[in-house]
């Protein structure tokens, strides 16, 4: 259902001074939508962990979705962010981003509650009951302190293939590419959620990559999967070359700080709030963005 690079949108928020985010930019925001997919962007994901939706109430959280979803006009799908550790929570929130007009949703198992793999199941099996809208599942333990093993994984697509269409796998296990190809075949969908590994990724079995450095860069992003998916892996590793040196610099401060500061860099005028507790980037990290984005000829 989903393939390419698909960057998770950063929101824009106005500089209350010191770079403290205020109020969601809407103006910079649509432009931004526009940007994206005039550079090739194959979906949009609105209000993930890269748009800061932690710091987002629920009303302005499924307004940023909105507003994607419109401007995209179509054009691209969108993604929206909706998880919880609450899973009456996150069966509400998908009704919410069908009700904002997302195409699909993306879901992390629930967070800091720590629950089994057997709770992880009857998590999602309570969103698969009447869901409305195609899930992504998103496991990124590094964040939510809950790992979806690949039997977990298994046994949750398997119960509701029509649901749950995909997964945005941070795990960096690798081999839970293959894990999963094997039990589910080619057909579902493998999105990497870390762009350093998104070439091995790739060349496993992935589609895609759900991305924080096609934000910055994304027509070079979109190059480098639309190589991957031709399986010309010459030209796909001579932009992974290019890019890798931003892929980390992305996460030499605590996220999304440099990534919004790469955005300054790039787009002269881009809102760089920050809402907190996420800062901006300190001044050893601002040099090594600064180096990638040269290092990648974006400035």
């Amino acid at each position: 259902m989903f393939s390419g690079s698909i960057p998770a949108l950063v929101t824009p928020f106005e500089d209350r001074g010191d770079h403290v985010g205020g109020a969601f930019d809407e103006g910079r925001f649509r432009d931004f939508v526009e940007w994206q997919i005039e550079q090739g962007s194959s979906a949009l994901v609105a209000c993930g962990t890269t748009g800061e939706a932690a710091t987002m109430p629920k009303d302005e959280h499924f307004h940023v979705v909105r507003v994607c979803v419109d401007q995209a006009r179509g054009r691209v799908p969108v993604i929206a962010g909706a998880g919880s550790n609450d899973t009456i929570v996150a069966v509400e929130n998908l009704k919410a981003a069908q009700a904002a007009g997302a195409d699909a949703a993306l879901m992390v198992p629930p967070y800091y509650n720590r629950p089994s793999q057997e709770g992880i199941v009857r998590h999602f099996a309570e969103l698969a009951n009447g869901a409305p809208l195609p899930i992504v599942l998103y496991n990124v333990p590094g964040r939510t302190v809950t790992d979806i093993q690949p039997a977990t994984l298994i046994r949750v697509v398997q119960a509701a293939p029509e649901i749950f269409v995909g997964v945005k796998d941070a795990s960096g296990a690798l081999a839970r590419v293959s894990h999963h190809r094997a039990a589910l075949g080619p057909d579902f969908c493998q999105l990497s959620g870390n762009d350093d590994l998104a070439l091995a990724f790739n060349a496993m079995g992935g589609v895609g990559c759900i991305s924080v450095t096609a934000n910055v860069a994304p027509r070079l992003s979109a190059d480098f999967q639309a190589a991957c998916a031709a399986g010309d892996m010459a030209r796909a590793l001579e932009l992974h070359d290019r890019l890798f040196p931003l892929h980390e610099a992305m996460f030499t401060d605590a996220s999304p700080g440099p990534v919004k500061y790469a955005l300054s860099r790039v787009i002269p005028g881009f809102a760089t709030g920050i809402r907190l507790p996420m800062t901006w980037p300190s001044e050893a990290s601002r040099a090594l963005v600064d180096a990638a984005l040269a290092h990648a000829g974006l400035i």
